[in-house]
């Protein structure tokens, strides 16, 4: 196994490990992540982000063929979910032991690690011209039966 593998795997247990928790022993821990303005109920916005973490991670392991395509998914679902980031800092929210705003600045550069993260261990960067178009995408669906 290489590293780069290796952190993909880590990437995938620390996502099923996250999403676990948003099922069972800490959603409501994860209400500090949740903004106001999100037109969805917190409950489930928790549970469906915990599912899709728990997907993702099973897909980082076990996807290995379509790694750079699920990298790149991985990486998107970071960049989504980093509105929670902030809102836990804009509301002073003390969770995760994030208990001060300087904590809760502190944390924010990590979002861009993770993201980083997907796409180097999934070879989604580097091999990022191996991707169809949108367009090609969009006819291919088009076309099924």
């Amino acid at each position: 196994m290489t590293v780069r593998s290796a952190f993909r795997w880590l990437l995938g247990s620390a996502l099923v490990l996250a999403g676990l928790s948003h099922l069972f022993w800490a959603r409501d821990t994860f209400r500090a992540q949740v903004p106001d303005w999100l037109p969805l109920g917190v409950d489930f916005v928790i549970v469906a982000s915990g599912v899709v973490e728990i997907t993702l991670g099973i897909a980082l392991i076990l996807l290995v063929r379509q790694r750079v395509v699920v990298g790149w998914v991985v990486a998107a679902f970071f960049v989504a979910v980093f509105p929670g980031n902030i809102n836990q800092l804009v509301t002073h929210t003390d969770a995760f032991g994030l208990d001060s705003d300087l904590s809760r600045w502190l944390r924010l550069p990590f979002q861009p690690l993770l993201v980083a993260w997907a796409l180097w261990s999934t070879e989604a960067w580097r091999r990022r011209d191996e991707l169809p178009s949108l367009p090609d995408v969009v006819g291919a669906v088009l076309r099924r039966p």
